[in-house]
């Protein structure tokens, strides 16, 4: 019987541990979930962006970033600032206002909510009485006018929301003023346009649904001008100066109209269909912009014709002879113009187009010939391509951060130099302390290198993968281009392209070496690249190598998708990272563990068959291990061919579920089972053995996985190491690899000396093999050193980033599973401790990490822990290597499988997951190292209506920035373990239910309800910091 003592509680442990730790979720990266609305202020120049599940966020200055939550999770339709206030408007689905301020509290400013409001119509009214279309912010800062779909509009007084009923503007007053001509009910219905007059506060225009624009004069209430269209009106717009009107329509045309005392022509000025003359589709918004140099601009979104471009999401822009329409490839939610703010100046002169679209922002620059798109500072659209992985390197070096930034500068020539021209706001945040990459992996086989160093997410580098393969797309072949005379003139903008050319370039693996340059890539069809950086473009070939991890075995067979056929030839790459060898798995599964050790040139990888080790100095295999179980008949099929094997998986599931149902009778163990012993006992007795043993009141009864179990032979992690593997008296390099199946393989390496190096082989020889009982699989490895210090990465000690290890005490290997952390002594490889997760809480390990927490009080002081997340989407910090858990926080929710799956830990207690298919939430979990959102808007010191210039940069300044206000759960207010249940299962009958759905359905309803409560996932245990 195993014994559990209590730890009395310590109150200077507890102290230290509040300096320690401390919970945070601070910023989202990217771009906003399925957006609803946009929203713009010309004095604050700040963006706001409302999407579906009731989020409000507003931007301005890179750095600059608010997120409000809306208490109801419906969409927001509407976003509208107050003129000159911080303050804004929103509107939901459900018909509710609220009203939203920019407070400064402790020298930050803070979004609020203030009030709410539900515009109540006379009783017995129908509900379209009230319904809101349309809403006019008045430039007197009190009234809001409201349009609604029966023809009304309703006058609110802010703050208060207080219905003014004796100002409402009903259709049938307006009807008393009209000629006998215009008098047809037909004119009304809805209300499509709401516009102030841009000279007179007290004339306002009021377009309606059936083609009736009529002026308002709010003084003496009654109609000064009127204009009636023979065709379903859309919106409507003023010119500057107030003396025309345009109108857009549902038949894809546009009007001009005059207004003016001495011309009540019922005719417009010029009518014309952009488009025409063949039925086109509607135009929905317009604007008529005025310029200095006397032409106008004329930008509108839809109009184009509707048999042939009736499905593309356009807005086209016009001026001076020149026409352009820009063609997204999402749909386009709302966008707007950039202007002179002045309300004085004589001209409009635009400047800048900022679209929303479904998928994406894009900003172009109406200042510059050919009208470029501007490069964004933030709003990234992390998911152009799906994200498949990701991985994060921390304190990248000065020489190495250049070098990525002059490859990517390279890159971004067809942006505009124009400065960010949404600027608003001050952001207080200090500068980051250090230079931190994350990398994303894509569908499309392209690495995108971002700047996560603070809370803006920018976009470093691209690299694509697609050169070094044949595909049935040319990349030189320019898809957007278009001869000059074709009709209408359209130009591809954006860089939302959720197609891939085969789903084989996907990219599974990264591992970045931040002191070498070197790179390693590994993809969807066991492809794995090595890449140095280069910076000048080069003309090479990538030479190719082949690893069959079935080692020739008979009785298998492969049925899967094919490999990828690689370039022959030299192949042209542009500056950056350059590919120059390729080694090829066989059979081409994906590749599920990476690793890299620059300083050895060697490079590991590892499927669902085996593992491989490749010497990229001297381009040569230097062994391969098949780990395949004769069981294993899933690991043959592929990701892409995994129809037969869902019955299968189902059945397999209920079966266990029957299995830990069934209650046997109580026996006493014979005595322990080693781990040597338990390998050899057979399945059966195993797991009747394990189902009846009597286990302590604290612990859960733990299922015995059966070596016929699918994927036993999936090689989960993969760790490079210099300790002391055969004797104690001479430590060598050694790799490391742990498998779906329990099962840790351990081989001594020899690694020729530098001078040496490109004379003779690396040698292989296993040495370990270690089998864990319950084979659970292992998701990191890690060798402590003589201090119970993490082994240092490669380079690491020779560029003095950090101390030598210690190699006179004796090392210590520790192996986390899904289920336990379990340290053992090297080199003799006896357990010395273990922490059981599963049997103690029910939860089995998805994410494990490396962090040093450095202390908010102390500055010389600091602690490595791993932190750990769970299947329950809880994080926890274990210490290491006495393997005592310190704190516990909810992060994650237990539903959302991809976010978990994507979590990656940074090396000083940071973290980023995906709270959807285009968004990083990033948490903390360190007091010391925060990056956190400080800004401040001031609506006292608004910025001056200089436009911004076009200077000679290469696109937006960084600047370390601000967001929200995070969200912060300190130690104690970390989640306490529930009662203990004597008999508990690991997972009940409903919870392997819930598991299985959440896995079938893949992505659908991971977001749906992401913000009721997230969690975090770590990332592989290893040499680097990302999976």
């Amino acid at each position: 019987m195993r014994r559990f003592l209590r730890t009395g509680h310590d109150p200077a442990r507890e102290r230290l541990k509040r300096d320690l730790f401390q919970f945070n979720k601070t910023v989202e990266h990217g771009f906003p979930h399925q957006p609803s609305a946009l929203g713009y202020s010309p004095s604050l120049r700040i963006l706001a962006i409302g999407t579906r599940s009731g989020a409000v966020k507003l931007y301005g200055a890179p750095g600059v970033e608010f997120m409000g939550l809306h208490r109801e999770n419906n969409a927001v339709m509407q976003i509208h600032f107050l003129p000159g206030q911080c303050e804004l408007v929103t509107l939901l689905d459900d018909n509710s206002l609220h009203l939203w301020s920019l407070k400064v509290k402790g020298g930050v400013s803070e979004l609020q909510e203030e009030e709410s409001f539900i515009l109540r119509g006379p009783p017995g009214a129908a509900p379209s009485a009230t319904q809101i279309t349309e809403i006019l912010p008045h430039s007197s800062r009190e009234l809001l006018y409201l349009g609604t779909e029966s023809g009304s509009v309703f006058v609110v007084q802010l703050p208060g929301f207080r219905t003014l009923d004796d100002r409402t503007i009903s259709s049938d007053s307006v009807l008393q003023w009209l000629p006998e001509e215009a008098r047809h009910r037909r004119v009304f219905e809805m209300v499509e346009a709401l516009q102030e007059h841009p000279r007179d506060p007290n004339q306002i225009l009021i377009g309606y649904s059936r083609g009736l624009v009529v002026v308002w004069d709010l003084q003496g209430s009654r109609v000064l001008y009127h204009f009636l269209s023979s065709q379903q009106l859309e919106n409507a717009s003023w010119q500057r100066d107030g003396s025309l009107i345009v109108t857009c329509h549902s038949d894809g045309s546009h009007c001009q109209w005059s207004v003016c005392s001495d011309s009540r022509s019922p005719e417009p000025l010029r009518s014309s269909i952009p488009y025409g003359p063949f039925p086109c589709k509607a135009i929905t918004k317009i604007f008529w912009l005025t310029t200095r140099q006397g032409l106008p601009f004329t930008i509108f979104q839809g109009g184009m014709p509707r048999a042939s471009y009736g499905d593309r999401h356009c807005i086209s822009v016009v001026h001076n002879g020149q026409q352009t329409a820009f063609d997204f490839t999402s749909r386009v939610i709302d966008f707007t113009v950039l202007s002179e703010a002045d309300p004085a100046a004589a001209f409009d002169d635009p400047y800048a187009l900022v679209v929303l679209a479904e998928e994406e922002l894009v900003v172009i620059d109406l200042q510059t010939a050919g009208w470029p798109q501007v490069q964004l500072p933030y709003l990234a659209s992390l998911h152009c391509s799906a994200i498949t992985c990701s991985h994060h390197v921390s304190n990248i070096p000065l020489k190495l951060w250049e070098r990525v930034i002059a490859a990517g500068s390279r890159q971004n020539l067809h942006f505009s130099t124009m400065e960010w021209p949404i600027d608003g706001g001050t952001s207080l945040a200090p500068p980051p302390p250090q230079r931190d990459l994350l990398l994303t992996g894509h569908e499309d086989g392209t690495v995108r290198f971002w700047d996560a160093s603070g809370v803006c997410l920018r976009l470093l580098y691209k690299l694509s993968t697609v050169k070094v393969f044949l595909t049935d797309t040319d990349p030189n072949e320019n898809l957007s281009a278009q001869g000059e005379d074709e009709w209408p003139p359209l130009r591809k903008v954006g860089s939302f392209d959720p197609y891939s050319d085969d789903p084989r370039l996907g990219i599974q693996k990264i591992f970045l070496c931040k002191y070498s340059g070197y790179l390693a890539v590994a993809g969807t069809a066991g492809q794995v690249l090595v890449l140095e950086l280069n910076d000048e473009a080069a003309e090479h070939a990538v030479e190719q190598a082949e690893a069959d991890l079935l080692q020739d075995q008979e009785g298998y067979r492969w049925k899967g998708h094919e490999r990828l056929a690689a370039r022959p030839g030299p192949v042209c790459f542009e500056a950056g990272f350059q590919p120059f060898v390729l080694v090829q798995c066989q059979p081409p599964a994906v590749v599920t563990s990476l690793a890299l050790h620059s300083e050895w040139r060697l490079v590991a990888f590892g499927t669902s068959h085996g593992f491989g080790l490749f010497d990229h100095q001297q381009r040569r295999q230097v062994f391969v291990k098949c780990t395949l179980h004769p069981s294993d008949q899933l690991a043959l099929e592929g990701p892409l061919s995994r129809v037969k094997s869902l019955k299968k998986s189902l059945r397999q599931s209920f079966r266990r579920m029957r299995r830990s149902r069934v209650s046997g009778h109580k026996r006493r163990p014979g005595g322990p089972m080693g781990e040597a012993q338990a390998q050899a006992v057979s399945t059966k007795a195993e797991r009747t053995g394990l189902q009846n043993m009597e286990l302590a009141p604290v612990q859960r009864k733990i299922e015995a996985r059966s070596a016929e179990d699918s994927f036993t032979g999936f090689v989960r992690t993969l760790y490079f190491a210099d300790t002391y593997l055969r004797d104690s008296s001479r430590h060598c390099p050694s790799l490391w690899a742990g498998t779906n199946g329990g099962t840790v393989y351990a081989f001594s390496l020899r690694v020729p000396p530098a001078e040496r190096r490109m004379d003779e082989l690396v040698r292989a020889e296993q040495a370990k093999e270690i089998q864990l009982m319950h084979r659970a699989p292992v998701v990191g490895i890690l060798v402590l050193d003589g201090h119970s210090v993490p082994l240092p990465e490669p380079l690491e000690v020779a560029h003095d980033l950090s101390k030598s290890p210690d190699m006179q005490g004796s090392h210590q290997l520790l192996v986390v599973s899904e289920e336990q952390f379990k340290v053992f002594t090297l080199p003799k490889v006896s357990a010395k401790l273990k922490l059981k997760l599963t049997a103690l809480e029910g939860s089995r390990v998805r994410r494990v990490g490396v962090a040093h927490f450095g202390s908010c009080r102390a500055e010389d002081y600091g602690e490595h822990h791993l932190a750990v997340l769970t299947n329950l989407g809880d994080i926890q910090v274990v210490s290491m290597p006495l393997l005592k858990p310190q704190v516990r926080y909810s992060c994650i929710r237990r539903e959302d499988v991809s976010g978990i799956a994507s979590c990656v830990f940074t090396r000083y207690g940071q973290g980023f997951y995906l709270i959807s298919p285009s968004e990083f939430e990033r948490f903390s979990l360190s007091t010391k190292w925060l990056v956190e959102p400080r800004c401040l808007v001031d609506s006292t010191k608004t910025k001056n209506y200089n436009r911004p210039s076009n200077g000679n940069g290469t696109g937006p300044k960084r600047t370390s920035g601000q967001v929200r206000n995070s969200r912060s759960q300190s130690d104690s207010e970390e989640k306490k373990p529930g009662p203990v249940m004597e008999h508990a299962l690991l997972n009940d009958e409903s919870g392997v239910l819930k598991e299985i759905q959440s896995t079938l359905e893949g992505d659908r309803g991971s977001y749906s309800h992401r913000r009721s409560h997230r969690v975090a996932v770590g990332c592989s245990l290893g040499n680097g910091e990302g999976s």
